[in-house]
């Protein structure tokens, strides 16, 4: 039950002549067909899709809405002034919605409902003149029309906006479960409906950034509307995380730079451009980058995890990678940790410098003559593993990424 509004409290003051409102009644087919005519040719949103059955239906409605509000003018008195208007009211808050649902926006509505109260009243007036009523009469009348065609339009505009922020929540809904299906790494035919669904059309590629919830606004606002956001119940993540993920839509290839360029301070770690299906390997590439604290670049550049494969693709298996390093520096456990520390330093610096001692030297800002003191020391406890490919190649690996300053102690002999 609605509540009593200004145009049904006030009809009741309103002594309409009976011979009038007959005469209005048999002119509404007629009003309403022309209302509809004048709504065709003056709303763009509404030329040509107003035929057939569409049109016939919307007449039907508009001699509805008119016949209400001439019912409101011969209620009988001390008899609840709403229930007339409700059906008209509830009539009105359904088109809203179907409106919405259509396509068309809330200024074409509004713009139908002005020119209908435009030409209801043109003819009414008409009507009502030619019947006799006086100046006064006429006056109230109309403003009793459009204080009705006013609540009315209210209502479906109410229509409207709550079927737009129902379908908008429903879609948000849906991108999210997208979101948390491609995170997943659901199949592919999961992920199509999944698409489908939330109205969302699949790119080329897809990348993840994983970056803090505070600074997501302001990225999301230059990236493509199709990017997709989750910043709740990541996989592996804590529940207090305060860690977001996007995935960017095409962002491969050259354009790679434009989103480094986007997320420049953002403190944002970018996995690699994947077919979109397969978007939750770019997710946790990213994930294992942020947790293994590899160090962003000094300018606030975002942490690009293709420039990082060696030290991810070493850190793939920690366990593995810690029994290597274990086994390759086997030979410097027995001596004292700063020595055993000082001499790693040196094999490292090293293996990655092609055995160029001066370059050596100046990595670990010493003389050349104690490079070549280490380097004797370290062919002593190495022997031949020193131009051995295999131990050559099992050393790069086990001291690429060592630091013996963050590190710590040399791991225990296997």
């Amino acid at each position: 039950m609605v509540e009593s509004s200004r145009a049904s409290r006030e009809a009741a003051r309103l002594a309409l002549d009976e011979r009038i409102a007959q005469a209005l009644q048999a002119r509404l087919p007629m009003l309403a067909e022309r209302t509809v005519t004048a709504i065709t040719a003056e709303v763009p949103s509404y030329s040509g899709t107003l035929t057939g059955q569409m049109r016939d239906k919307i007449s039907t409605a508009v001699q509805i809405a008119l016949g209400t509000f001439l019912n409101l003018l011969a209620q009988a008195p001390g008899s609840d002034p709403s229930i007339p208007l409700t059906p008209a009211l509830e009539a009105a808050y359904t088109l809203g919605s179907g409106e919405a649902r259509s396509g068309r926006s809330m200024d074409a509505l509004l713009a139908a409902y002005r020119i209908g109260a435009r030409v209801a009243w043109r003819e009414m007036s008409t009507i009502t003149v030619r019947g006799g009523l006086s100046a006064a009469t006429v006056a109230e009348f109309a403003e009793l029309l459009f204080a009705y065609i006013d609540e009315l339009s209210a209502a479906s505009v109410a229509g409207h906006a709550d079927e737009l922020a129902s379908a908008g929540r429903a879609r948000r809904r849906n991108l999210e479960r997208l979101a948390q299906h491609l995170l997943a790494g659901e199949p592919e035919e999961v992920l199509l409906g999944s698409a489908e669904r939330a109205g969302w059309p699949p790119p080329q590629t897809l990348t993840a950034v994983l970056l803090p919830r505070a600074n997501l606004r302001a990225p999301l606002a230059l990236l493509s509307p199709h990017t997709l956001e989750s910043g709740e119940d990541l996989p592996g993540a804590a529940p207090d995380d305060e860690t977001a993920v996007l995935l960017v839509p095409d962002m491969h290839g050259a354009r790679r730079r434009q989103l480094t360029r986007v997320l420049h301070g953002r403190r944002a770690v970018l996995g690699p451009a994947r077919p979109w299906p397969r978007v939750a390997a770019s997710f946790r590439r990213a994930t294992r980058a942020l947790a293994l604290g590899v160090d962003p670049p000094a300018d606030g550049a975002p942490l690009d995890t293709e420039d990082h494969l060696a030290e991810l693709v070493l850190t793939a298996d920690p366990e593995g990678l810690a029994d290597l390093r274990a086994r390759a520096l086997a030979p410097l456990a027995a001596l004292p940790p700063a020595n055993a520390a000082r001499l790693a330093d040196t094999l490292r610096s090293w293996l990655l410098r092609h055995g160029r001692r001066e370059d050596v030297a100046a990595d670990l800002f010493v003389h050349p003559q104690t490079v070549r003191y280490r380097l004797g020391r370290l062919r002593e406890l190495y022997g031949d593993r020193l131009t051995d490919p295999g131990g050559v190649l099992e050393l790069t690996l086990a001291l690429a990424f060592w630091d013996s300053g963050r590190e710590g102690p040399l791991p225990d002999a296997p």
